[in-house]
């Protein structure tokens, strides 16, 4: 096998053509590519405004907006440096003077914002009951009272709070699984396993990289904590990929061990979930290598009763550091499957929702069952220590 890799390699086959001839070997996994999604113009259009950058999420939240029809019209942030890079990124919005000037122009549809994360909840109220629907960067809410509060909120306005779980709603592979889970690809799924390193220090991207990290980053209060924080996508996923509805955390646990400059910062946690129709295993820290040559290998594992699916998200290890990786055996075959041409329906979906009034890229009940349990899983984790 080690053989035949080296003589492809040494023709110059890049991955996927690697891959695609690796699966011509008996018992390797037979590959293949998503073709293209077709182009389709946005259906509707909607005014949008930010309020809060503090996040580099930011970009990417307003790529989905404006893929689905949004128009950025305006912008308020708290920090100069990031102000001066929305405003080269976004020339045609208009710097706003206060919060509430972004809150209450009435053209406005929609609110966006990654400002400190503490503080998102209660922008997003205001932003509600200024009539406007809000989409705010994970961890969208940090505490219960805020909680009980957003949920009081949408029943009294009846507009939308929705968080941007990335991980899964702004992943190829991610978005395909999902895909193939609902076509009975692997059976009823039984459990889901999310691995997610991170890097504290990113050197290029829109992921928090390129500078040191700020000063609310350290502070557990503001950031969440990281069951809360990084918690919260890979809940999202446990619940979306099992359909549970309702859900518990069974174990949870948090430390600290190699940042004491830092003692309100948490570089290493992980939980169990069980819920109503499967369970999860969830896995966090900020240890990833520079070796890697990205910000997070991240992982997940999703088993059924009739196979199993591995998306390797942003890199697959030493064999090419391209992402949407998705692997999937059944009782047939073994399958590769390169995502990066599938398509990214959260944004499209997210406007024409917000236009019509209806739940298509996101349920409001399991957005905030995500927010909760990974609220309960940081209040109820046990803060650990290892030997040296």
């Amino acid at each position: 096998m080690k053989k035949r890799r080296e003589i492809l390699e040494a023709a110059g086959l890049g991955s996927a053509a690697l891959m695609a001839a690796m699966a011509m070997t008996p018992g390797m996994a037979q590959a293949e590519t998503l073709p293209a999604a077709p182009e389709v113009p946005p259906k509707h259009h909607i005014r949008f405004a930010v309020c809060g950058i503090s996040h580099d999420h930011i970009h990417g939240m307003i790529g989905a907006i404006q893929r689905g029809g949004g128009e950025l019209v305006s912008y308020w942030g708290s920090e100069p440096d990031k102000l001066a890079v929305f405003a080269r990124r976004y020339p045609g919005a208009k710097p706003a003077r206060s919060q509430d000037e972004v809150l209450h122009d009435p053209t406005v549809q929609l609110v966006l914002s990654s400002h400190i994360a503490n503080e998102r909840a209660g922008i997003g109220m205001r932003a509600m009951r200024a009539g406007k629907d809000f989409l705010a960067d994970k961890p969208g809410i940090t505490t219960l009272d805020d909680l009980a509060a957003v949920r009081k909120t949408i029943q009294e306005t009846g507009r939308k709070y929705a968080i941007l779980y990335s991980e899964r709603l702004e992943v190829r592979a991610a978005v395909h699984a999902g895909e193939l889970i609902q076509q009975g690809a692997i059976g009823k799924v039984i459990q889901t396993i999310n691995i997610a390193p991170h890097q504290v220090f990113q050197r290029t991207g829109d992921n928090g990289g390129g500078a040191p990290r700020p000063d609310w980053f350290w502070q557990d209060v503001q950031y969440g904590g990281i069951l809360c924080d990084i918690g919260s996508h890979q809940i999202d996923q446990f619940l979306f990929y099992t359909g549970s509805t309702k859900a518990e955390v069974a174990a949870a646990q948090i430390a600290n061990l190699r940042h004491p400059d830092h003692p309100h910062f948490q570089d290493f946690g992980d939980m169990m979930l069980r819920g109503d129709k499967g369970f999860g295993y969830v896995r966090l820290d900020w240890f990833t290598p520079d070796g890697l040559g990205t910000w997070g290998d991240g992982r997940l594992f999703v088993l059924g009763t009739d196979g199993y699916i591995e998306i390797r998200k942003y890199a697959n290890v030493a064999v090419s550091k391209q992402g949407n990786n998705l692997f999937l055996v059944d009782g047939k075959r073994a399958r590769y499957i390169d995502c990066n041409n599938g398509p990214l329906p959260f944004g499209p979906q997210f406007v024409g929702d917000v236009v019509n009034r209806t739940h298509t890229a996101q349920d409001q009940a399991q957005c905030l069952l995500a927010a909760e349990l990974s609220i309960r899983a940081q209040r109820s984790a046990k803060r650990v220590t290892i030997a040296g």
